[in-house]
């Protein structure tokens, strides 16, 4: 994801990274030369007049543009979603680390905790891992032990296995006398509400929007994309390309933006930066308990989100 400060109004015009407008391109262009054809023959294809005026593509623009809204919405409401299960992963690994250095009587027991802190770290990568579909090898191992490595890595839901692995932590920790029953009740309540986080991250990447839906807006608008010069050519002349290209534009452009928000998750530019909160997550809770995150872990860190 591309996060920049506001830029002054003018600058704004020419921004091209992390713009749609360089997919965009090909497209525009292929309207822009059906726009000259038309506007040079005025509207006949095999000596055939064309009868279109802007009135009917008035009020189908306005009706498009509506489902396009719709369309925008339902998308952001996808991306603001998983944005919102990612601060609340946050809150949660920061809350369960305090709880595992404060709660127990393990205080004095740096390693435990660090083995504690290093299963919430590997479960917030293979979650990462999981919703993008990529190797999480590389991160598990600088985080797990052999042993714990062997289970995660051979098994096909990871984020799943690594929140065995913390309650299996806490039980142990409850078996030694370092816990009662209302403190081990306490680490369940905030395990349940990492299980609510990984389903919904699941529930998002497992279910787009309808494909039906989506290909009957895309057939809609390249459809008026392409009518929209025989409407226009009688009465703008040769402004009619310049017009297609910038209505195409803001129709076209909206779909892109819809398709790329659509899936939060994704390395798209716009999408969730997931790199960037994941090394932001281990620094806080190793911070906590007064370590230093290494190089060797921040193994994500140059990679672009």
């Amino acid at each position: 994801m591309i996060i920049r400060k506001k830029e002054h109004w003018f600058r704004m015009l020419f921004v091209w990274h992390g713009s749609v407008l360089p997919a965009l391109l090909p497209r525009l262009g292929l309207l822009l030369i059906l726009s000259v054809l038309v506007t040079y023959f005025h509207g006949i294809i095999l000596s055939f007049k064309v009868p279109l005026n802007p009135t009917p593509l008035t009020l189908f623009g306005f009706v498009l543009a509506l489902f396009l809204g719709f369309r925008n919405s339902a998308s952001y409401d996808r991306f603001w979603e998983g944005r919102k299960l990612w601060g609340a992963l946050l809150n949660t690994v920061r809350v369960l680390t305090r709880q595992a250095m404060t709660l127990s009587n393990r205080k004095n027991d740096t390693i435990s905790v660090h083995n504690f802190v290093q299963l919430l770290s590997a479960f917030v990568f293979a979650l990462k891992h999981q919703l993008r579909g990529t190797d999480a090898y590389e991160d598990l191992k600088s985080r797990l032990d052999e042993d714990q490595l062997k289970i995660v890595a051979g098994s096909k839901y990871r984020p799943a296995v690594i929140m065995r692995l913390l309650a299996e932590w806490v039980q142990k920790a409850k078996d030694e006398g370092c816990l009662d029953s209302i403190q081990q009740a306490r680490f369940d309540e905030n395990f349940d509400k990492l299980s609510d986080i990984l389903g919904g991250c699941e529930r998002l990447v497992s279910t787009p929007i309808p494909y039906s839906y989506r290909v009957l807006l895309h057939r809609t608008v390249y459809i008026y994309c392409f009518l929209l010069p025989f409407g226009l050519v009688d009465s703008l002349g040769w402004f009619t390309p310049l017009i297609v290209v910038f209505i195409a534009y803001t129709f076209v452009a909206f779909e892109a933006i819809a398709d790329e928000i659509e899936e939060p998750f994704g390395t798209d530019a716009n999408d969730l930066a997931l790199n960037s909160m994941c090394i932001m997550i281990d620094e806080t809770i190793h911070e906590m308990v007064g370590e230093r995150v290494t190089v060797s872990q921040k193994t994500d860190q140059n990679i672009i989100d």
